[in-house]
Order: C-alpha cells, then sequence, then structure tokens
C-alpha cells in the first residue's frame, strides 16, 4: 500500500544529528539523559531537537530496554466510591509524585467487577507495566496472585489475609480503631454500636476488633452492622438499622469518615443531636470528616504518604534492591472536634 503523502513525516534521530552537526551517537547520549556530553554539544542538540520537532519514540525504545516505563496502581473498588473517596484520592496523588519525579507514568486500573479482575491480569502479563501498587486488595486477591506469579516489583497499601509475599505499607488499623473507640466510652456512652464496613480486607477486619476490644464487656454483638464499602450509603443504611435495634443507642464508631457522614445525615432525620444525643466517630480524617456538622472526630491517617511510600518500595525493587519481607507501618492520630 502506498504511504500518505499527506501525512507529516515524523522527525528522526538522524535529523536531529544532521541539523546540529553532532554525530549520532552523541545525540543518542544526550537525549537520553547520559554523562560524558560537553556542554556545546548538548546544547546543540537540544537546539536542533527544538527546530526539527523531534518526538522521543517511547515504543521503539521500550523495546530495547524491555521496559515499558508505567508502573500500576490498580484500586479494588466501584468506580463511583473512587471518585467519592478523598483517601483514594490522596494516595492516588502520593503515588502520582513519585513516580513522575523518577520519569515514571502512573497507569490507573479500577477493578468493579471479576471481568475486570481478569482483564486486568491479562494485562499485567502483557508486560505493559515494570510494576504495581495495590490498594483495597481483599482476601484471595487473583490480581496480587496474579502480580505474585510475574515476580514484578510490587507493593500492598493495606495487607489482606492470607496475601502473597509482597512488601506492604500500612497502618495499624486496630490500635487505631481501639484507642478512639476508648475515647468514646470516656465520654461516657453506654450504649455504643457500630457502622462496620469492608470486613473482607484487613482494614475493615481490624477496625471492627479494635472497636471489640475496647469495648470489652460493654460490647454488644447486636449493635454492629456490616456492609461491603467504606461509603456515606453504608452509614446511612447502617444507622437506619441501629436505630431499628437499639432506639436508645447513644455511640457510634463509623467505619469511615464517609460512613459517619452518612450516619450524621440519618440522625439529624430522626430528630437525634450530635453529640447530645448520640456521640460519633470516624475514621481517615479526610475531607468528609471537616464537611460534617458538627466536624467529626476522626482518626488521621497518612494516605498521601501511604501513596508516597508504596511509589517508592516500587521504584527501590526496579533499581535492583531487594523485595523486603513483611511491611512498614505509618503513624496515625485521633482528632478530636465536637462530634462525641
Amino acid at each position: 500500500m502506498a504511504r500518505d503523502r499527506s501525512l507529516p513525516r515524523r522527525a528522526t534521530i538522524h535529523d536531529v544529528a544532521a541539523v546540529s552537526g553532532i554525530s549520532r551517537g552523541t545525540v543518542s547520549r544526550v537525549l537520553n539523559g547520559e554523562p560524558y556530553v560537553s556542554d556545546r554539544a548538548r546544547e546543540a542538540v537540544e537546539a536542533a531537537v527544538r527546530e526539527v520537532g523531534y518526538v522521543r519514540n517511547t515504543a521503539a525504545r521500550n523495546l530495547v530496554t524491555q521496559r515499558s516505563g508505567a508502573i500500576a496502581l490498580i484500586v479494588h473498588e466501584p468506580h463511583s466510591l473512587v471518585l467519592e473517596d478523598p483517601n483514594i484520592g490522596n494516595i492516588l496523588l502520593g503515588t502520582n509524585a513519585v513516580l513522575s519525579e523518577a520519569d515514571y507514568q502512573m497507569v490507573t486500573l479500577i477493578l468493579d467487577s471479576v471481568r475486570d479482575s481478569e482483564r486486568v491480569a491479562e494485562y499485567l502479563r502483557g508486560g505493559f507495566v515494570d510494576g504495581a501498587i495495590i490498594l483495597s486488595a481483599r482476601v484471595g486477591d487473583p490480581i496480587a496472585l496474579a502480580v505474585a506469579e510475574l515476580g514484578i516489583p510490587a507493593a500492598f497499601v493495606g495487607h489482606p489475609p492470607n496475601a502473597p509475599e509482597i512488601p506492604f505499607i500500612g497502618i495499624d488499623n486496630l490500635s487505631a480503631a481501639r484507642e478512639i473507640t476508648t475515647r468514646l466510652v470516656d465520654t461516657g456512652r453506654t450504649k455504643i454500636g457500630m457502622v462496620a464496613a469492608a470486613l473482607d480486607r484487613d482494614s475493615g477486619q481490624d477496625r471492627l476488633a479494635g472497636f471489640i476490644e475496647a469495648l470489652g464487656k460493654q460490647f454488644n454483638p447486636s449493635l454492629v452492622v456490616d456492609y461491603p464499602l467504606y461509603a456515606y450509603d453504608t452509614g446511612a443504611e447502617g444507622m437506619r438499622e441501629l436505630l431499628r435495634r437499639e432506639p436508645a443507642i447513644d455511640g457510634v464508631f463509623a467505619a469511615s469518615d464517609a460512613v459517619a457522614a452518612g450516619a450524621m445525615d440519618v440522625l439529624r432525620d430522626a430528630g437525634r443531636s450530635v453529640p447530645g444525643d448520640v456521640g460519633i466517630v470516624g475514621f481517615d480524617d479526610s475531607s468528609w470528616a471537616i464537611r460534617c456538622h458538627p466536624m467529626l472526630s476522626t482518626v488521621r491517617q497518612p494516605a498521601y504518604e501511604l501513596g508516597r511510600q508504596a511509589a517508592l518500595q516500587v521504584l527501590n525493587q526496579l533499581r535492583g534492591g531487594p523485595r523486603p519481607s513483611g511491611g512498614t507501618l505509618l503513624q496515625t492520630e485521633v482528632v478530636w472536634r465536637d462530634s462525641a
């Protein structure tokens, strides 16, 4: 088939060499950022690149280096929650800041179904990314198994139970949940419930365990309701159910700030004041916490730093560093406001 002559010809490294008067080898060294090139040659090559409109052929370079220049951020959440949850956004920003500085492209892959998991697993096997950061992984996560099978550099944000030996960056959800529940108990509440969420992953399980530990003999299993997602609708539905089970409930630990916001709106609609009738606490210290009225007592977790540290872990492995066993836990802090 004859070449379409209406299409502009792509400038090549030969064009840069011809215009700059510099050898092709030296041009290549400049374009690859290699040392031992004179300032005069570098300036001439850069001027020629601008003049001829040269754009690096990344696909060809990747064929040579066997690298894609991309890292996957794999998020196991519905699309709607990814847009709603400020924590996910902050993890994404922290991850991208590190990868951008290292000249890697972040590729965000959202898993909303079994079909998504199968598609993404096949994508990973195709060699389209050099590493992976896995967020919100569930028990028996097929993506984590695929990453472990491929042996590519990887890190979890959080640490799913029975996961493959992949390093993780996380927080101590159990201790943080225990601490904030204890603060709630210390306000004098006696009928305390929990709107739990995400019990198919470590964060949800550990927050529930910390709640139970803090209450001790005061724990009432009938005052725990649980749902799949850390979402506003979870809090609204859960609070309605807790009020049905125990109209005199006077304290609530919500598994996330979004959950707490939903619960507080239901309490308001039911004519219950916060914190007068019901004290409520959340988890995350996200933008949900300061949008609540009154503002929410919660646990601050370093979402941006979680993303940064996970990206640094993957980059370290890509640069030949060892894949460590176990993980790193970052500090949390109880932020006490007016909701309790």
